[in-house]
């Protein structure tokens, strides 16, 4: 595929979602470059913002299938993966497997920090290995296969915080934002007359082929070492060990463990193919400094200085670029 056909394509997908979904275009644009490169996303953000109809509208404009999973306290691990059914053919009794809803190319998993961390372990090694187990037995995934999760910030009663193993299984986490007048008057335009929108299919049935050669035209995008470098050490100066006598102070004093190798890949990979949005076919220090916060954010553990004082991930990733050098 060449990358004007690249672009071309991206620019339909995120052409046909607005239709539907009013602003987000920044949400929209990072949802489909973790897509291609492979990765899984999570979305935060209060609740009646269309982060859901966002993700319905994307499978349906990429042509794959959907299904979405409401998590709860009461969710169990076979709600999600399915599980051995006792059947009766021909006198003969046998169990078979139910496959549950993470059997989907796009599946959507709602709420997920309301159900418990057994529940939310159910979805690890889908995300991570492309596969389920049940029962020794291991079914894979049908490709490509994408998991998008959303949380709520603010309502923390009868809510389990992600563990930080999952959280490190996100390629990005994206905020989703309240909208601003002149949005919310267009989705009140849009959705209390009598016709709704909805997103159409942009690729062709075969869709996954497509979708193949995007990924693979991302991971053919050259990156210079000198910028590989400058990955590897804002990484590496997300660790509080890096910096003892010296360097960068709000990871000192507000940090209690960095970013993993996850994350300096998370970073390549989005800037790989926010070049490629772009129409270059090689990453720039704007591409990497584009992705670092949907790719960092959600991989610095604070310590309880942060939560005192109110710091976020975002004020020591803003402080980490400014104070590590580009060369």
């Amino acid at each position: 595929m060449e990358p004007e056909k690249f672009r071309e394509l991206f620019s339909l997908l995120g052409t046909e979602v607005q239709k539907v979904i009013v602003g987000h275009a920044d949400v929209i644009r990072k949802v489909l470059i973790a897509f291609l490169a492979g990765g899984h996303v999570l979305l935060e953000g209060v609740p009646g913002l269309g982060k859901t109809l966002l993700i319905k509208s994307l499978s349906r404009a990429l042509g794959l299938s959907f299904k979405r999973v409401q998590f709860t306290p009461d969710l169990m691990p076979s709600d999600i993966i399915g599980t051995q059914v006792l059947t009766e053919s021909d006198g003969r009794r046998e169990f078979q497997f139910k496959k549950g809803p993470i059997f989907a190319q796009v599946v959507l998993a709602d709420e997920i920090n309301r159900a418990t961390p057994k529940t939310q372990s159910a979805v690890l090694e889908a995300m991570e290995e492309k596969q389920v187990t049940v029962f020794g037995e291991t079914y894979p995934l049908e490709s490509p296969f994408m998991v998008l999760a959303t949380q709520n910030p603010i309502e923390l009663e009868g809510t389990y915080p992600l563990p930080e193993a999952q959280l490190d299984r996100f390629f990005f986490k994206l905020l989703v934002l309240s909208p601003s007048p002149q949005e919310l008057g267009e989705i009140l335009q849009r959705t209390t007359g009598a016709g709704l929108q909805e997103a159409g299919q942009v690729l062709p049935n075969n869709g996954a082929e497509v979708i193949a050669e995007m990924k693979h035209l991302l991971r053919q995008v050259i990156i210079a070492p000198p910028l590989e470098d400058y990955v590897v050490r804002l990484v590496h100066a997300t660790h509080p060990a890096a910096n003892k006598g010296g360097g960068i102070a709000e990871v000192r004093e507000y940090l209690r463990f960095g970013s993993s190798p996850r994350g300096a890949q998370a970073i390549i990979l989005g800037a790989k193919g926010n070049a490629l949005v772009e129409g270059r076919v090689h990453v720039s220090y704007e591409d990497v400094e584009a992705v670092i916060y949907p790719a960092l954010r959600h991989r610095l553990i604070l310590n309880f200085q942060a939560e005192a004082e109110n710091v976020g991930g975002d004020q020591i990733l803003a402080a980490l670029i400014k104070k590590v050098p580009r060369d």
